[in-house]
């Protein structure tokens, strides 16, 4: 017996196994990380084809969670299987956390592929087992297997109508009934309500009006996270292919650095065009589908559709096809910029592009110097919501450190500040006014009513004794919060960037820059028309009168005036009316005042 040959089931080659298992897992781990994926490989794939059991309640689970519109995320994969009792059978909370780990990279095709080329060989596999079972089984009769070859046939021409079968019934296969309808997956958000991925948008705008500033603006803060003007950002990586101006985009990046106080991490730059309608752009699209960025710029449309005929809607349909291309390989938010025509309000050449955009915002500039210039952003198109109301902006110059030009004069660049933020006026008197002022003398939070009292009436700030109370309990539920947010010490060199802030900062500047350009002394206002200079915002209430107080701060005391907090001299004329709580000359972060004693 020893020259007998074993079935082939029977020497199984254990790393090919793993390899197999493998690839499910890495179906599983991109399903729970990249949801814009599974719609790829649901077209693929079903439960029965995973090789173990628990890869199957897992995949399920998912898919669950997915037609019900929640995220399959692993932490809600977990609680969805904690619901169903099925946790155990798919392996527990340690082995769904490991396969986790397990992201494609933009390969979802490939492996679901996998999973389903090693389906189809077990349940040929299977086939030729009971052909062989029966034909050695003593009641076996001639043909009688042909039974088995005919239903396995049967079901693989079911499973596979619509990718090898008839046309029509794969055309058939692709129509979706009422209920369907709600699998089909919400547009996700990058920048609040103004770009989505998985979408084409473009900002147009005549030339020389700054379109560029806005969209590194975007750029940085879809990259590093932050709020962009107040607006949600989901952080992503950026790619940004700056087809023109190649020589000034290391300083308009440096200046925003510089004026955010944080490195343009997670974006990329390729300083050259690559033409939609050459060969290279199936190299550039394929580059991208690794890379997997949240946004991909093109600067500009122009340099990347070279020789296009921009009046014809057919020469232009194909360069929004690749445009397209691009989006449906990547599942980003491509947004080319475009030049306006000579009417200024639409995007230059034939309209076919603008049918194909999810959104289109226009950018316009009034003003000729630093001081008066308003960047207004006019929304012109959004294909599924309310097109919202216009943004407005102002700049910053921004002095680059270090670098300077041949004649000795500084190297410059400027930044976004948004007119459509102002900063909150307090009323004087108010709980809240009261923790601004303690804030920033650097009271201790840890201090009781009785020594802010005392605080109190050595600055000549008189308060009733409960709005002092209200006061402290205001900052010690803060230090309570932020204690809760407290990271522990000695944390690993490379912790996530998630896990190192709460939220995203909505906020940014680097101390003492306010310097540097008069413009930023204006706070921004609210409202105006497109292209109106900043208007005086309204003045803060009067000062109010805080009387009747029988506590330690004294007796029918009255606020006569706003003081400044870091110097305590009175405020007045445009710094109050501007809703400033600091003198002109005076640094918050520093403390300093020249006239102070």
């Amino acid at each position: 017996m020893e020259n007998v040959r074993p079935f082939p089931h029977q020497q199984a080659d254990r790393d090919g196994l793993e390899e197999q298992l493998d690839a499910e897992r890495f179906v599983l781990g991109t399903a729970m990380n990249q949801t814009h994926d599974i719609k790829t490989m649901r077209a693929r794939i079903i439960g029965s084809n995973f090789q173990r059991p628990a890869h199957e309640v897992i995949w399920t689970a998912i898919l669950n969670l997915v037609d019900r519109g929640d995220s399959p995320y692993y932490t809600a994969v977990i609680a969805e299987l904690d619901r169903t009792k099925e946790l155990r059978r798919a392996g527990g909370i340690n082995y769904i956390t490991q396969v986790n780990d397990y992201v494609g990279g933009g390969d979802a095709e490939h492996w679901a592929g996998k999973v389903r080329d090693a389906a189809d060989l077990r349940e040929a596999a299977d086939l030729g087992r009971r052909i062989v079972q029966y034909a050695t089984s003593p009641d076996a009769e001639p043909g009688g297997s042909t039974t088995f070859i005919d239903e396995y046939l049967k079901r693989q021409q079911e499973r596979q109508a619509g990718r090898s079968g008839d046309p029509v019934d794969a055309l058939l296969a692709e129509l979706l009934d009422t209920n369907a309808l709600d699998n089909i997956p919400a547009l996700e958000p990058l920048v609040g309500d103004l770009l989505h991925l998985d979408t084409l948008a473009r900002i147009i705008g005549p030339s020389g009006h700054m379109k560029s500033f806005v969209v590194i603006d975007i750029a940085g803060h879809v990259a590093t996270g932050k709020y962009w003007h107040g607006q949600y950002v989901r952080q992503g990586t950026v790619v940004y292919l700056v087809a023109e101006g190649m020589a000034g985009i290391r300083q308009r990046v440096r200046a925003w650095e510089k004026h955010h106080g944080m490195r343009m991490d997670n974006a990329l730059f390729l300083p050259r065009p690559v033409q939609t309608r050459g060969p290279e752009w199936d190299v550039w699209i394929e580059a991208m589908r690794r890379l997997q960025p949240a946004l991909i710029v093109i600067d500009t449309q122009a340099r990347v559709s070279v020789g296009v005929e921009e009046n014809s809607n057919t020469e232009l349909g194909i360069v929004v096809e690749r445009l397209d291309d691009l989006r449906r390989a990547t599942g980003a938010c491509v947004l080319p910029i475009h030049h306006t025509g000579h009417v200024g309000e639409h995007g230059r050449g034939a309209s076919a592009a603008k049918g194909a955009l999810q959104s289109e915002m226009h950018v316009s500039k009034k003003g000729d110097n630093a001081s008066n210039i308003v960047i207004t952003m006019k929304v012109g198109k959004q294909k599924d919501n309310a097109e919202g109301a216009d943004l407005q902006f102002g700049i910053k110059v921004i002095t680059l450190d270090g670098e300077r030009k041949p004649d000795g004069r500084p190297i410059t660049s400027v930044v976004l500040e948004s007119l459509d933020e102002r900063p909150p006026v307090l009323a004087i008197g108010s709980p809240e006014w009261l923790v601004h002022r303690l804030d920033v003398a650097g009271v201790p939070l840890a201090w009781g009513s009785p020594k802010v009292i005392r605080w109190c009436v050595e600055r000549d700030i008189q308060m009733r004794k409960e709005k002092v109370e209200e006061a402290v309990r205001i900052r010690k539920r803060k230090d309570s919060f932020d204690e809760a947010l407290r990271l522990p010490e000695n944390l690993p060199p490379n912790l996530p960037r998630d896990l190192e802030t709460a939220t995203p900062p909505k906020t940014g500047g680097s101390p003492g820059e306010v310097t540097q350009n008069p413009r930023s002394d204006i706070p921004p206002n609210a409202g105006g028309g497109p292209g109106d200079a900043p208007s005086k915002p309204p003045s803060p209430r009067s000062p109010s009168r805080e009387g009747g107080g029988e506590g330690e701060a004294g007796k029918n005391d009255t606020i006569t005036a706003p003081l400044c907090t870091v110097c305590g001299h009175p405020l007045h004329g445009f710094r109050l009316d501007r809703g400033y709580d600091t003198c002109i000359s005076c640094d918050p972060t520093t403390g300093s005042h020249p006239d102070a004693a």
